[in-house]
């Protein structure tokens, strides 16, 4: 048995794990660490764990933490993991970081992007970026996971097989994405009030969104060089979700466009065999409430022959797949378990 412990266990992403840890038959929580509510019963905190989880929460005192368990994961805000982590705690326990503390192997980029000084770059090149269809052979041996998030997870995946396999000039790559209200974390801000976000939707950090880099690196390790993107996230009035409609330029060989059959055969090469990636029917295009409360990424796509180009579409959900989930399936392949345990269950509809 697994034992775990979460350092920001109260944030949504933090309660998603819970919840789904909660089915795991290997994994047992036994730190529920949340600065914010200590000694406070979980299940009053979130009514939906009444009868189900009677622990209260403890300290993030991740010394003390790594005594007590075998992985830590860290649903925390930028800084806080780099902070807490130290080669005594990781020469003990491994840690799956939901920030992105460890995303980046440029620590100038980090520090750029997210306006704060790193306190553990040394940590930087060992930590594995968890995209697990990409990174599995790595994640297998590491000791410290960096946790991709809703946004680079649904971006990366739609079009990774596309740039790895050089049927699209990655430089004109663009990528509009939505995402659900609970993206931006439970803290209390105006502009996620029912009021500011019920019946609207509106662009935000255009031009300056900190996932860009992430995006724009995963992806440069695919297409062999790097590159540069527009990406421009949108909130959406729902709770959950993430749906990335993203548009690049085709390749053409011999002068003629990659037809259907040659953009599918590159998806299948890399996504055939993964049981969290559906490959969506021709014409049939990924919907947010389809993935809901899941683990799966919906994506299909559309050749447009008159402009030369394709358009990507890729769903998730943003705190399963595009957190917690991906958390848990990266613990699994860490710990060499089934990757799907505690994740095989199928979308919420309604």
């Amino acid at each position: 048995m697994i034992k775990v412990g979460i350092i920001g266990a109260t944030g949504y992403a933090g309660a998603e794990i819970v919840r789904l840890l909660m089915g795991h038959k290997d994994a047992e929580i036994v730190w529920y660490g949340s600065r914010s509510f200590i000694d406070q019963k979980y299940s009053d905190i979130y009514g939906n764990m009444f009868k189900l989880v009677d622990a209260k929460c403890m300290d993030d005192n991740m010394d003390e933490l790594s005594k007590a368990v075998d992985v830590i994961f860290t649903a925390t805000p930028q800084g806080l993991c780099a902070s807490l982590v130290n080669e005594e705690v990781l020469s003990k326990v491994k840690i799956i970081d939901l920030s992105a503390d460890f995303r980046l192997k440029d620590v100038k980029v980090y520090e750029q992007w997210y306006k704060i000084e790193h306190k553990a770059p040394q940590y930087i090149e060992e930590a594995v970026y968890g995209l697990c269809e990409i990174n599995r052979d790595k994640i297998k041996n590491t000791r410290i996971l960096a946790n991709p998030g809703c946004y680079t997870t649904t971006s990366i995946l739609t079009a990774y097989p596309l740039v790895k396999e050089g049927l699209i000039d990655p430089n004109t790559l663009i990528v509009d994405a939505l995402s659900g209200v609970s993206g931006a974390g439970r803290g209390a801000k105006v502009a996620n009030l029912y009021c500011e976000v019920n019946e609207s939707a509106k662009p935000y950090g255009v031009a300056t969104h900190r996932h860009t880099p992430e995006i724009e690196e995963q992806l440069g390790y695919a297409a062999g060089q790097e590159i540069k993107i527009n990406f421009t996230p949108h909130l959406a009035p729902m709770n959950r979700g993430i749906l990335a409609t993203e548009y690049a330029t085709l390749v053409k060989k011999d002068g003629k466009l990659p037809t259907y059959e040659e953009v599918r055969a590159a998806y299948e090469k890399y996504y055939a065999k993964e049981k969290f990636i559906r490959l969506l029917d021709k014409d049939v295009y990924p919907e947010t409430r389809w993935v809901e409360n899941s683990n799966f990424v919906d994506i299909g796509f559309k050749i447009d022959e008159r402009t030369g180009r394709i358009i990507m579409m890729g769903a998730l959900d943003n705190l399963v797949k595009g957190a917690a989930g991906q958390a848990v399936q990266n613990m699994n392949i860490m710990f060499g378990l089934p990757e799907e345990e505690g994740l095989l269950f199928a979308p919420c509809f309604p």
